[in-house]
Formats: structure tokens, sequence, C-alpha cells
């Protein structure tokens, strides 16, 4: 039996290790991807702007948080940073389609100044209120016509921001350590260096031009494309041919030593280590062409055209699954870790949130995956170990906990999230058998591939799949207060519930 004190000092930290394990194109949305279900907000119509799109994108849980009217197609980002004083210079241009008639639109920006705007070549007037950044066409566009815009600016990133941010925002997400700067910016951490739409139902693709003093190298999502040698300075170009959402975007800037290795079918894999990470933190990776081995197996074929990390020589107790090039700080390595990391890319990265409710179809499975990864490289024991730690840790804090289908905007990244939603996922894997939840995690992968999914796709998903009747298993697990018996687990559950 637990003491009461052990309890809640065990359920306290299960609420933070979840947090840190994961901090973890623009194609025609996938049939049955749903639209929000909130209605945006959006200014109200007048003479001089006649067809403003709406400030939010129609997120639940943050009405206000991306944008409506249009869809963001590409972005690139050519950036000047100055390391020594901790500054960037340079532009974000946007292709996007009008998704209705519109004269004004709105995009995600913190804190730094705009030096110059345009649209289409003109320069245009704009409006800046705390994170929004509302733009007054210079013509008026129809629906489906396409457009480019292009944002001048400079300054530092987060200065002067401390905590006058918008109410959704719980941080900026480009940090300079003096020596590198990593970027993690789940959920909202992009619009602190380039304008964006952010919100991960406006996936895009992406490219970047950053240049940076000797000796620093810059990695970014994608594949490097070219290396111009400027004498004191280096530019480097990266694309991202895949589409993704905004918070996955990245850059590291640093001194790296850098390994190349070829993954399953040619992958290329591309990791980057600060030249001071230690030998057995780079370890830790060197599994990462089996894991997409299994995972291709059991979800699909890896959906990027590049895999890898950057391990940055930085202590900071989080990793993030940004796409193609996952972001680790030194200290927070193990072979789970990647493994759960290295899932999203299928989960979380390929087949995103429709709205961020949803976060367990995103921390759940990757929590799962990385319990499955090791069913596969140590055996089954190995699955039930973590599905029982699993277990007994929602128990212990089942009073702390918000079910995790619902959670809350609040608590996004509490430890139900993580753990309940993977038992979710094993509950359905018990319920069906084996060859049919396979099959699901399959299916689903392959229909919302490069898209968006909600909670209730999936569960349709379950259902076409196993031939079974799920909404009581789903609603038990996912929202529901009282968390439900697995039943291999009675013999134990006396052992460590306290009354």
């Amino acid at each position: 039996m637990t003491k009461p004190t052990q309890r809640i000092a065990i359920a306290a930290l299960l609420l933070v290790i979840p947090i840190l394990a994961c901090k973890t194109l623009f194609p025609e949305p996938a049939t049955g991807t749903p639209l929000p279900t909130t209605t945006p907000n959006g200014p109200t119509p007048s003479a001089d702007n006649p067809f403003p799109g709406p400030e939010g994108i129609g997120d639940p849980y943050f009405p206000d948080l991306g944008n409506g009217g249009y869809d963001a197609r590409h972005y690139h980002i050519d950036l000047d940073v100055d390391m020594e004083f901790n500054e960037i210079s340079g532009s974000t241009t946007i292709e996007a389609v009008a998704t209705q008639e519109l004269s004004s639109l709105n995009l995600e920006f913190l804190g730094l100044q705009i030096d110059q705007l345009s649209v289409g070549g003109a320069t245009a007037q704009y409006e800046r209120n705390e994170g929004e950044l509302t733009i007054f066409l210079p013509e008026i566009l129809d629906s489906g016509q396409s457009f480019l815009v292009e944002v001048q600016y400079h300054g530092t990133p987060g200065e002067g921001l401390g905590s006058n941010l918008p109410e959704y925002s719980i941080g900026w997400g480009y940090y300079n350590e003096g020596e590198g700067v990593y970027v993690a910016g789940e959920p909202t951490g992009s619009s602190s260096w380039y304008p964006v739409n952010e919100h991960p139902l406006d996936k895009a693709t992406y490219s970047y031009t950053i240049t940076v003093d000797e000796p620093y190298v810059v990695a970014a999502n994608g594949l490097l494309q070219d290396t111009i040698d400027e004498g004191d300075k280096t530019t480097y170009e990266w694309e991202a041919e895949f589409p993704m959402a905004s918070y996955l975007t990245t850059i590291a800037i640093g001194e790296f030593d850098v390994q190349n290795i070829a993954g399953p079918n040619g992958l290329p894999i591309r990791n980057y280590f600060g030249i001071e990470v230690p030998q057995n933190v780079r370890d830790d990776f060197a599994r990462i062409p089996e894991m997409i081995a299994y995972f291709n197996e059991i979800f699909g074929p890896y959906p990027f055209e590049a895999a890898g990390v950057v391990v940055h020589d930085a202590d900071f107790g989080f990793s993030l699954e940004t796409a193609t090039l996952v972001v680790f700080g030194r200290s927070f390595t193990d072979e789970y870790v990647v493994a759960h990391e290295l899932s999203h890319q299928w989960f979380g990265d390929s087949v995103g949130l429709a709205r961020w409710q949803d976060i367990w179809l995103n921390e759940g499975f990757a929590t799962y995956a990385s319990a499955l990864w090791e069913e596969h490289a140590y055996g089954s024991d190995k699955l039930d170990e973590k599905v029982r730690g699993f277990y007994e840790g929602m128990a212990f804090g089942q009073d702390l906990f918000p079910p995790p289908g619902d959670p809350g905007p609040d608590a996004l990244f509490n430890g139900s999230v993580y753990e309940r939603g993977a038992l979710t996922l094993h509950a359905l894997r018990l319920a069906v058998g084996d060859e049919a939840f396979f099959n699901i995690l399959l299916t689903y992968f392959e229909r919302y591939e490069n898209s968006n999914a909600t909670t209730d796709n999936f569960i349709a998903v379950a259902e076409e799949m196993s031939g079974q009747e799920l909404s009581d298993l789903f609603d038990a697990w996912l929202y529901q207060e009282q968390l439900p018996d697995i039943p291999e687990m009675d013999l134990f559950q006396a052992d460590f519930i306290t009354e």
C-alpha cells in the first residue's frame, strides 16, 4: 500500500513527466475531415472593409487562434541571424488561396517590428493588436484566388513580451541559449519568429533561407538544398515538401556534428548533435532506423522525405516532435522517448489535429507507440510492465487528472492525455483483438495522412475495421472521470489503490 504522502508526490510527478516527454503541402482535406464546431470570430464588415476574414479559425478551446478566409499553402522564411546580439532580420513570404471574398485577413505575429508589408507586390496597410496582425488588402480578392503576402521585419524574438501575451499563448518558441538557437513552439510559439496562420488545421509546406556567422550551422525541417559560403557568413537553404502544422516548424543554429545515415528504403536520416553532447547521449538514437522499419509495418510507410533529430547542447527537460527533425536537449533522451517522438511523425505530424481538444490523438498514440516498440524490441513482458505503470499512475492521480478526451484548454499536456490516452488504445486492442487493432491503425493513418482528424474520425475507423460498436468503450476511457478497469489488472489493483 502506498502512503498518502507518497501518493501525492507520485501524482504530482506524473503531472510533470508527460509534459517533458513531448516538448514533442497543404493537400485537400481527407474525406470526412471535420471543420471546427464553433463559429470563428470576425470583425464587423464596413464600407472600407466589406469582406473581412475571421480572426479565429474556430477552435473550440481557442476561438481566436488561427484565422479564416484563406488557406496558407507555402511559407518561405528568409532570415539573417545575429547570434551575438540575439536579433533576426529578414522576411516571410506566404503563398495562400482565398476561401471567400476577402478584403482583409489576419495572421498571428508577436513582438517583432514590421519594416514593410506587401500583398501581391503592392504596399498594404495593417494593424496590430497583441498577437493579431490584420492586413487590409490593396484589392478585394475573389474566393479561390491565389495571392502572395510578404512581411519584412526585425528584432529579438520574445523581447519585451513578458506576460503580455495573447490568452491562447504559453510563451514564445525561439530560444537563444548564447551558443545556439533552438525552436520549439507547441502550441503557439511559431508566431514569435515569423507571421503565420497558427493553427494545425491550416498546414503548409515550408522553405528556409537562413544566414549565420561562421562557425554556426543551421538545420531545419526537410532536406538541405544548398550551402552558400559568403566568407565570414554562410547561408543554408532548406525545403520541407510535405505539409505540416506551424508548431512543427523548427530551425536549429549551433556548432554540430552531423551524422548522415540511410534508413529503410533509403530514407535519409540526418542527426545533428551539439559538439559537446556526450557519446552516451548520442547512443540513445542508434536504433532510429529499426524503429522506422517497425513503425512502417504497423502504421504505414514513413510519411516524410527525411527523418532525424537535433540534440542541442543545452539542458531543457522536454523534447518536441518537430517534423523530420525532432528537437531534444542533452538531458532528456532515452530509447523510450526517442520512440515516442519518432512515432509522432505518423500520428501528430502527418495525421494532424483538427482541434486542440483531441490532443490525446497525438500524445496517447505516441505514448502507446513507444510501449509497442518496447514490446517489439524486448518482448510482451515489457509491454505489460508499461501498461501496468500507466494504469498505476492514472489510479494514483485519478482525482488530479481530467479525462483525456476533453482535458480543457488549461490542461492540454496533463498526464491523462498521455497515459490514459495510451490505455484507451490498449483497451481497444484487448476489445477487438490484435488483427483488427493493427488494421485500425493502418487504416486511420492511410485515410488521414497529410491531413487532420478528430476523435470521432478515429472512432469511426475503429468501428468500421472491427465490426463492433465501440461508443461505450471510448466514452468510458476518454470522457468519464472514473478510470475504467482493465480485466487482467484486477489481481493487483488492491495493492496500490487507496480509498
